[in-house]
């Protein structure tokens, strides 16, 4: 089979338009590039995505070229437009006469605007990903449509209208997928990173009930409690306790100053607010890190 220059370019288009798995992915800067692929693809003079929810356009997006003229069409479709009817009935709309539409008082707003322009004729396919629609593509044209109307003629030969029309689908279907895609592939990644936090919150919990309870010679439970008492006392978050106490164990460690520097640090990560008075006093309560541990702490003892 003999490949063409224009197939080359479509197979190019669509795979363009799958790469949508990654992190720096931006909306609108990938639809205005498939609707440059459309005015490449289709000698357009220009197109346009717009994307719609409950019936009400979201988003806009146009090609490069005549940008400001196709965001200017999209935005005259607000009380309707091929886009809307494309969107409403989830099949394409075939390739119409501006002058004949405006005439038929057929989206007069749009008709309108695109009669200033100099716009000639249009059409719009739905972008959609199996039973979801997301929006849809217009292109617009600087010639009269001729022959059938589309692809739904089945009796009728394909001519060059109707093959412009699966072409342009066949895009619009692409960036469909790959926009949904994009956004199954956004809700793994923020479900993972909460996963993961929710993971890591709990080790640095587990450590420091084990560190505490050591210390104190009690009990795993009773550890946790006394942390869970500070934290609701004190507003404070259960992960931010337990992260100070891990903190001071692993400062307690490596300081020259032994214990002291190690038990100050965590009093001020627990209690910002009263910094100065813990660090002056040093009180056996600001020692034991004010968790309400009730187990008396033998002279010179500390929690780590």
């Amino acid at each position: 089979m003999r490949y063409t220059t224009r197939e080359i370019r479509l197979a190019a288009a669509l795979v363009e338009a799958a790469d949508t798995l990654t992190d720096g992915f931006e909306t609108t800067p990938y639809l205005q590039r498939m609707s440059d692929h459309c005015v490449e693809l289709l000698s357009a003079r220009t197109a346009g995505v717009m994307l719609i929810d409950g019936g009400e356009a979201v988003s806009l997006a146009a090609s490069s070229r005549h940008q400001e003229v196709a965001l200017d069409l999209l935005e005259a479709q607000y009380g309707g437009g091929p886009c809307l009817e494309s969107y409403g009935s989830g099949k394409p709309v075939a390739p119409v006469s501006i002058r004949v539409a405006h005439a038929d008082a057929r989206w007069p707003a749009f008709t309108e605007r695109a009669l200033r322009h100099d716009i000639v004729a249009t059409y719009a396919v739905p972008l959609r990903r199996r039973e979801t629609l997301l929006g849809a593509l217009n292109v617009f044209v600087p010639t009269p449509p001729s022959g059938p109307g589309g692809p739904e003629d089945s009796d009728e030969p394909e001519d060059g209208t109707a093959q412009e029309l699966l072409v342009a689908q066949a895009l619009a279907d692409a960036a469909a997928v790959g926009l949904q895609n994009h956004r199954v592939y956004s809700q793994y990644r923020t479900l993972s990173g909460q996963l993961q936090q929710a993971l890591t919150s709990r080790v640095r919990i587990e450590q420091a009930k084990g560190m505490l309870a050591e210390r104190w010679r009690v009990g795993a439970d009773q550890a946790f409690l006394a942390m869970r008492r500070h934290a609701r006392r004190r507003r404070l978050s259960l992960d931010g306790v337990a992260g100070a106490v891990v903190e001071a164990r692993g400062r307690r460690r490596t300081a020259p100053g032994g214990g002291g520097a190690a038990r100050r640090a965590v009093v001020e990560a627990s209690y910002p607010s009263r910094r100065t008075r813990h660090h002056q006093h040093g009180s056996r309560r600001a020692t034991g890190l004010g968790l309400g541990v009730k187990r008396p702490l033998g002279p010179g003892a500390h929690p780590f």
